[in-house]
């Protein structure tokens, strides 16, 4: 699932505009120990795994952009060819919303935005080993040739008996937090530049699973 928000140029835009340079990434990617002081757009996401995604990649997303950027236009992109059946479930403090193709366009974006959206996202990929790869991202705040701090919270479930979680890439580290459970499997992080994440899955029988 590659996703990305892009900020097109308006007078509405002028504080990111002249944040000093020293404030901006050019995109490689930094993890932030605390939050900035300002809100920042957080990237909620909501995945379930389940025995159809095993066989055919397509997984269930739930997702919610809180804290967007206050500008004139801006658009939600997705990998093309990835996504399927987006639809908006939720819309506050945006003029207006719709979906194209694959992405998600928005206009006369005020404080406080939120937008919901559900979908499903081919992003289970088959590893070596008959492993499952959930890949996700690329996450990023960009504007012009910038990228600000950006907060991604991501809740994956497991259900289907035949998978386990492995591991986690990026791994836990200061502002990459991880959380694991016995059918869950999420983590918590704020960062500049370009995110993507990989989270494998090992194949098991049922009967072996924890």
């Amino acid at each position: 699932m590659a996703v990305a928000i892009d900020a097109r140029a308006t007078d509405s835009e002028e504080d990111l505009f002249f944040k000093s340079v020293s404030e901006i990434s050019d995109g490689e990617l930094r993890f932030l120990d605390k939050p900035p002081g300002k809100p920042a757009h957080h990237h909620r996401n909501h995945i379930v795994i389940d025995e159809t995604s095993v066989d055919t990649g397509w997984i269930k997303l739930s997702q919610c952009h809180a804290d967007i950027d206050p500008v004139a236009s801006s658009q939600i992109v997705y990998g093309e060819g990835r996504i399927r059946d987006i639809r908006v479930t939720q819309v506050e403090n945006i003029g207006r919303a719709w979906v194209s193709n694959h992405t998600v366009q928005l206009e006369n974006i005020a404080p406080k935005a939120l937008i919901c959206v559900e979908a499903e996202s081919l992003a289970l990929h088959v590893g070596a080993d008959d492993t499952r790869l959930l890949i996700n991202g690329p996450y990023m705040r960009r504007f012009l040739d910038g990228y600000y701090p950006m907060h991604v919270s991501m809740d994956v479930r497991i259900d289907t008996p035949t998978l386990v979680f492995d591991e986690i890439h990026p791994p836990a580290q200061p502002g990459f937090q991880v959380e694991t459970g016995a059918d869950t499997v999420g983590y918590d992080t704020w960062f500049e530049g370009i995110l993507r994440t990989i989270i494998r899955f090992r194949r098991v029988a049922p009967a072996a699973r924890p």
